[in-house]
């Protein structure tokens, strides 16, 4: 598969670009999003990927951030969204916009988004609300105060184990006394010990 490609953008098209890299020109489907941020023809550009195979094609779809790529990746993951249509919503808000608007499940907000109805709305808000919520946290600025480093590696590594967001904050919450200076794994396994019981 692949995951990255960097080269020189020879075309911009509507909704695709051409990477150019030694020679081999991929054609890429971004979003609207990910193509206003792009360099112009001539320069050189850096792309995440996802390889989509089917039967009958090959297809690369593009990311100019981290957050679209993990946001697509968990929209494809919804029924009856593919990849067109992930796109088509991410050409429409941005990652973590979506993220927000999922956590909150402001389906109002989200059928104003080009391609989705309420039955799918609503779908997204089911399906996504908490895998989503790392990522909408982040679009909401942080009091002063706010826990950072270890600890919110923390609670992301833990959402990303397939915990719940109550669990991880609970898990977090009772190692926040004792984790300063401490390594993330070492936070990590005794989470775990935690979590286990």
């Amino acid at each position: 598969m692949i995951a990255r490609l960097a080269g020189v953008l020879a075309e911009k098209g509507d909704g695709e670009v051409v990477v150019d890299v030694g020679g081999v020109g991929y054609r890429v489907f971004v979003s609207e999003v990910s193509l206003a941020g792009l360099p112009p023809s001539g320069e050189k550009v850096a792309l995440r990927t996802y390889t989509h195979v089917r039967e009958d094609a090959l297809d690369l779809y593009g990311f100019a951030s981290e957050e679209e790529e993990a946001v697509f990746r968990e929209l494809i993951g919804v029924k009856n969204v593919g990849p067109r249509a992930a796109q088509k919503i991410l050409s429409g808000i941005e990652a973590r916009d979506l993220a927000a608007a999922v956590a909150q499940g402001d389906v109002a907000r989200l059928t104003k988004v080009p391609g989705v109805g309420k039955k799918t709305a609503e779908r997204l808000v089911v399906e996504l609300r908490e895998k989503l919520v790392t990522l909408a946290r982040a679009a909401v600025p942080r009091g002063a105060g706010a826990p950072a480093g270890a600890l919110e590696q923390l609670e992301q590594a833990l959402l990303g184990l397939g915990y719940r967001a109550p669990q991880a904050e609970q898990a977090v919450a009772a190692l926040r006394e004792r984790a300063e200076g401490r390594p993330l794994d070492d936070l990590l396994r005794e989470a775990l010990k935690l979590l286990r019981g």
